[in-house]
């Protein structure tokens, strides 16, 4: 560890997220269509985060999440910190949810400086999606409603008709096909070794297994996106508990260092106006993440990346350095390389494609499940320790780099 000086047998780091491990995990229960309400789904998986890191409610000095609560019908986001901290009775110090971050892991940065700011020991991190029961009592996950006037950043789509995001997310997956020459053979192989996990999980919403024919006779949603290729939006919850590392290693379970992130924008700050929208905002963000660590990727042992659109997926292979750029197409040609078995599996829990949209919380639960060896028939052989893990694609873009401790 790259230490700057010792206080009170704390380790401050110069990079402040060594300082702070996941000592827990929650979710609740993930469905189609939830028989509990949208806070009961958060409060569930709150306790259980709590429970699993060996901690009370009274231990909890913080809480965050990302984008904060909208009350806007979506479900997008339909839970805050202020409902879930009036929920549980906690008494924190610090209490952080907003939308301008890098993307779902802004959530766990700003935790990251709050713990190195002395402000908590233990943060309760949450993210809470309630889209499938939206999809039948209010609207589509739309970019916008029907009949709304375009404001902000809308006003770039609306002449174009992009309302969705996978409209939008066809645009830039068809700039890369060009480029790249992938087949959509190639393709559907994320799609395929998803599936194949998800069977393996309790938890996943799809789990009956699919081939390659089943994914090119698919419908397809937005050229070149088939129905396999976009996420699954669901009812649940997620959570997770950030630590300062010397309160984590006195916790129950080993610590799982936050070795390194990557969070960068330094690009222009929109979807539509990045210098490459084929690698959206990924590169930098990957890496800023392996500037703050003296492992690479040839030191990975799984990889959780984000799967709003397998084209994510893609794109996180080749940015993180597991392959060259435009090179995915030959990594994951015959899907040996990513399944479980093989030398980089990916997304072993299902994914958002196949487990749900938990809006990367659910990578990094999986991400803890197989470090801490409890993935069941799932689990990875050869006790994996170093995970990398990713969010979104455009502005949203973030990385974390997990290490058991």
């Amino acid at each position: 560890m790259d230490s700057a000086f010792s206080s009170g047998g704390t380790i401050m780091s110069r990079f402040a997220e060594k300082n702070s491990a996941i000592t827990g995990v929650g979710m609740s229960e993930v469905s189609r269509g939830a028989t509990k309400s949208v806070l009961a789904l958060t409060v569930d998986a709150a306790l259980e985060a709590i429970a699993d890191a060996g901690l009370e409610r009274s231990d909890i000095d913080g809480i965050a999440t990302w984008p904060g609560e909208r009350a806007d019908g979506s479900g997008f986001s339909a839970v805050g910190c202020a409902a879930l901290q009036d929920a549980l009775r906690l008494e924190v110090n610090w209490y952080a949810g907003g939308g301008e971050a890098p993307g779902q892991y802004g959530a766990v940065f700003n935790a990251i400086g709050a713990i190195a700011a002395g402000l908590c020991r233990n943060v309760l991190i949450f993210r809470t999606m309630y889209e499938a029961t939206a999809r039948k009592t209010a609207y589509a996950n739309s970019l916008l409603r029907a009949g709304e006037r375009q404001a902000g950043p809308f006003t770039w789509y609306a002449p174009y008709y992009t309302y969705a995001a996978a409209l939008q997310q066809a645009l830039y997956f068809n700039l890369y096909v060009h480029k790249s020459g992938i087949r959509p053979e190639q393709i559907g192989q994320i799609a395929v070794n998803q599936r194949r996990n998800a069977a393996l999980n309790p938890n996943a919403i799809y789990k009956t297994p699919i081939t390659i024919d089943d994914y090119l006779a698919s419908p397809i949603i937005a050229t070149p996106l088939h129905l396999y290729d976009c996420d699954v939006p669901i009812d649940g919850a997620a959570a997770i508990i950030v630590s300062r590392m010397d309160v984590a290693r006195n916790l129950k379970n080993p610590p799982i260092r936050i070795e390194a992130i990557g969070s960068s924008m330094r690009y222009r700050n929109s979807w539509t106006q990045l210098e490459a929208l084929d690698t959206q905002a990924q590169p930098k963000v990957a890496e800023m993440m392996w500037g703050r660590t003296d492992l690479g990727p040839a030191d990975v042992d799984i990889a959780q990346l984000y799967d709003g659109f397998s084209f994510h997926t893609i794109n996180w292979l080749e940015n993180f350095g597991f392959c060259e750029r435009y090179g995915a197409k030959d990594f994951i040609d015959d899907g040996t390389r990513i399944a479980l078995e093989g030398e980089l599996p990916v997304n072993t829990g299902g994914g958002a494609l196949s487990s749900g949209r938990l809006h990367a919380y659910g990578a990094v639960h999986e991400a803890c499940t197989q470090l801490w060896g409890r993935a069941g028939p799932r689990q990875v052989k050869d006790d994996p320790q170093v995970c990398a893990t990713s969010t979104s694609g455009g502005p949203l873009a973030g990385a974390m780099l997990l290490v058991r401790d």
